[in-house]
């Protein structure tokens, strides 16, 4: 009797254990279900957010891959017919708009190209000098502009710059008046009211190009050689 006695009070004892160890499993298990909840929220809250490609470091050169084919077409349909030299300047298909440096953008000394072009892409230079002045500005950042390296091209400019510039090419989308080049290096500063890195600044140019571009205003392609974004007009 005593030995059933002692196995009858092993049984409950165990049966005690068995069931305290799974209250304390469910209890464990609903800290641990607590604690995914909340690794996994920002996660869930992070994919609803839209993210810059340099935010997600995807790079800018495959950001912004727009071949000549795909620009020509349209720097075809919304440009001039290309004019030979300066004299064509004044009789052109489309009427064409002088750009000069302004608040919003420096023109740099051009040697292969003229200040013109057609209203279109006038309008979205301005556009993203704007947008990059306001850019800086949410981050309290004052003082710098964006450069503008090449516009329109002749036939006889064109053909000096693949003397100097392998990238060059005769059916440049330049000769349509509908592209421009920005610098990703030179940012021309005016008494800048915070110190910015080129890198940040470039990137921070790329967000501008790369919202305008999901807009369908234009198509851009990242010069790695003459360290700017080409950019053309699409609309």
């Amino acid at each position: 009797m005593k030995h059933i006695y002692r196995l009858g009070s092993l049984i409950l004892s165990a049966s005690l254990m068995l069931f305290a160890a799974c209250s304390g499993g469910g209890e464990k298990t609903d800290e641990d279900s607590a604690q995914t909840q909340a690794v996994a929220a920002p996660d869930s809250d992070a994919s609803r957010i839209t993210l810059t490609p340099v935010e997600r470091g995807r790079g800018l050169a495959k950001t912004f891959n727009d071949s000549n084919r795909q620009q020509y077409v349209h720097a075809e349909r919304l440009g001039i017919k290309p004019i030979e030299d300066l004299r064509g300047a004044y009789h052109t298909s489309r009427p064409i708009r002088h750009i000069t440096s302004n608040p919003l953008y420096e023109v740099d000394e051009l040697t292969h190209s003229m200040p013109y072009l057609v209203p279109e892409a006038a309008g979205l230079l301005e556009d993203v000098g704007r947008n990059f002045i306001d850019s800086l500005g949410k981050k309290g950042v004052k003082g710098y502009r964006i450069m503008v390296t090449s516009l329109l091209r002749t036939s006889a400019t064109v053909k000096r710059l693949r003397r100097v510039n392998v990238n060059a090419t005769d059916s440049s989308t330049h000769k349509f008046g509908t592209t421009f080049d920005i610098s990703y290096v030179r940012f021309p500063e005016n008494n800048p009211n915070r110190s910015m890195t080129q890198e940040q600044l470039k990137n921070t140019l790329g967000d501008v190009l790369f919202d305008l571009r999901n807009s369908h205003r234009c198509m851009v392609k990242y010069e790695r050689k003459t360290g700017c974004f080409h950019v053309t007009v699409v609309r």
